[in-house]
């Protein structure tokens, strides 16, 4: 598998299995042997939160991490894995959305959440903490310093954010850089082949999620910053034409941009998800794509995406195809 590296120097791979339905929708056997398959591949990045996934029948939050570290107890296997997981949106009453109670970003939420992901990954480290959500009811200043105590303490390896507008990262990376502390050294956004339109929001989501042309500007010019992607297949879209797409996908470059990577997967004898995948991974700035799966045979057409390379030609067809949205 290709690899890629944190800011601390962290070798993982390029390609992030995510573990979003882990414990609801997939159960523990199936999310053990998924698991078990990626660690023998050469896989290392596992990405969850400590709220999922609480909106998924029978669902309260912190059932992935807990099916995380069953099995890291059960294999053995903290050493062989790097664990990225998140705060901020975890509901804090029974019932109600991240949206109307999420526990958010003050240093007394950010403390109790990696206290209780700690407790159900059964460890002392998160190599990866991510603040999931923005909380602009607390100074920035404030949840930069929470982070930073963190990684300073040793229970954090870097810090990231996640759902977040551009500027206001850019402002707490300045801030803690004028602080001599640990900053976000990581961008976790939703992104794929397929551009979105940027003047139609998603009121279901979140309010900052898609990455544009100045994210990977920011990301391409900031060597200390990663860039991640999840759902980077769109839900199966790419795999199940008759699937409709997003309303944001609605606009001229999206069948440009169709043709082009069912064009490249032809060429290349890979599945359309494949070609995104290794596009996303082979890109400039280089994407590490966070893959949700719900089997092994899902899981075995991901990782085979590791091993694809795309020559130059079939790169410059598929970025020159269709373009952002207007």
């Amino acid at each position: 598998m290709r690899r890629s590296t944190l800011a601390d120097g962290t070798t993982v791979g390029s390609l992030c299995l995510g573990a979003m339905w882990f414990g609801t929708r997939t159960d523990e056997k199936t999310a053990f042997a998924i698991l078990d398959r990626f660690v023998e591949a050469g896989g290392t990045l596992i990405d969850t939160a400590d709220n999922y996934a609480f909106w998924a029948e029978g669902g309260a939050g912190g059932e992935s991490e807990t099916v995380i570290g069953r099995w890291l107890a059960d294999r053995g296997a903290r050493d062989q894995v790097v664990i990225s997981t998140k705060v901020g949106a975890q509901p804090t009453v029974p019932g109600t959305s991240w949206r109307e109670s999420g526990e958010g970003l003050s240093p007394s939420a950010i403390r109790s959440a990696i206290e209780g992901s700690l407790r159900r990954l059964g460890t002392d480290r998160v190599d990866v903490y991510w603040a999931h959500i923005e909380d602009r009811t607390v100074p920035l200043e404030e949840t930069v310093d929470a982070f930073a105590s963190l990684v300073e303490e040793g229970t954090v390896g870097v810090v990231g954010a996640s759902n977040h507008a551009l500027w206001k990262v850019e402002r707490a990376r300045a801030f803690a850089r004028s602080q001599d502390r640990p900053g976000y050294t990581c961008l976790q956004l939703r992104h794929s082949y397929l551009r979105p339109r940027l003047d139609v929001t998603r009121p279901d989501s979140h309010i900052f999620g898609d990455v544009d042309a100045e994210t990977l500007d920011y990301a391409r010019n900031e060597p200390d910053m990663s860039l991640w992607a999840y759902s980077p297949l769109l839900s199966g879209a790419y795999a199940h034409p008759d699937r409709p797409l997003h309303p944001v996908y609605d606009h001229p470059g999206t069948p440009a941009r169709l043709a082009a990577v069912q064009e490249v997967a032809a060429k290349t004898g890979a599945t359309v998800n494949q070609v995104v995948l290794a596009w996303l991974m082979g890109g400039d700035p280089p994407v590490t794509p966070i893959v949700g799966v719900s089997s092994v045979e899902q899981l075995n057409e991901a990782l085979a995406a590791a091993d694809l390379e795309l020559g130059e030609d079939l790169r410059h067809r598929l970025d020159d195809a269709g373009g952002f949205g207007l």
